[in-house]
């Protein structure tokens, strides 16, 4: 089984996003769907292999989720939880800290699904296929990644943005082009390193928040420079 499912740490800057010891028979389940996904594609994704992927009784996840489209729903579920713990946009920085704080949080999230959050990725570019071809599997696909979509649109805001909603658009674009490119294009041999990942999001933030940024830091000058900013 992939590593994708193996118990590990708890998620943070340093940490993948692996299932936690105390999971839920659901969570065991969807970990092992995420995986199965990852190794063997959507074709390989089938009541019977879960069951043997996660070490449980046959038929336990039928129990669990009793129909295919069930169980995508709840793998689509996990995989947003998951991917949560790996951007951990609720450790970004408060706006006062400046660009280059939103920056480097903003690379490290990048950076872990790249590497050791990769096989995470793979699924999640397979379910998004399958959301194309399923529009009850749309749905579901859609509200996961608007949690994301909404943070971060309040931490641009917070930062000064004047369009939020393109600027999202925009930072989307391109980490979703990065992970594809160098997990499953024509850069899958050549993932950038940290550094790298920074350079390119700095490049990108600079363009859209440099000034809007000073001006946030110059208005909230005399207030505490640490901190984090709720992003509920």
């Amino acid at each position: 089984m992939s590593a994708l499912a193996a118990p590990s740490g708890p998620a943070g800057p340093a940490g993948p996003a692996g299932p936690s010891s105390g999971a839920s028979r659901a969570d065991l389940v969807a970990d092992a769907a995420l995986a199965l996904l990852a190794e063997r594609g959507m074709r390989g994704l089938t009541h019977r292999a879960v069951d043997e992927a996660a070490g449980l009784p046959q038929g336990s996840t039928s129990n669990v989720a009793r129909t295919r489209q069930a169980l995508l729903e709840l793998t689509v579920r996990r995989l947003a939880d998951r991917e949560a713990r790996v951007l951990a946009l609720h450790e970004m920085p408060d706006p006062r800290a400046g660009l280059d704080a939103l920056v480097d949080a903003l690379a490290l999230a990048t950076h872990r699904a790249l590497t050791r959050n990769r096989a995470l990725t793979l699924a999640r570019y397979e379910l998004a296929l399958e959301a194309t071809r399923r529009p009850e599997l749309r749905a579901h696909f859609d509200a996961a990644g608007a949690r994301f979509r909404e943070q971060l649109g309040a931490l641009v805001t917070a930062m000064g943005s004047d369009a939020p909603a393109r600027h999202v658009l925009s930072l989307v674009a391109w980490a979703d082009g990065l992970m594809f490119s160098c997990v499953a294009g024509t850069f899958h041999a050549e993932v950038p390193g940290l550094p790298d990942v920074r350079a390119g999001l700095r490049e990108l933030l600079d363009g859209m928040l440099g000034d809007s940024c000073r001006g946030v830091r110059g208005d909230l000058r005399g207030g505490s420079p640490g901190g984090r900013i709720p992003l509920a």
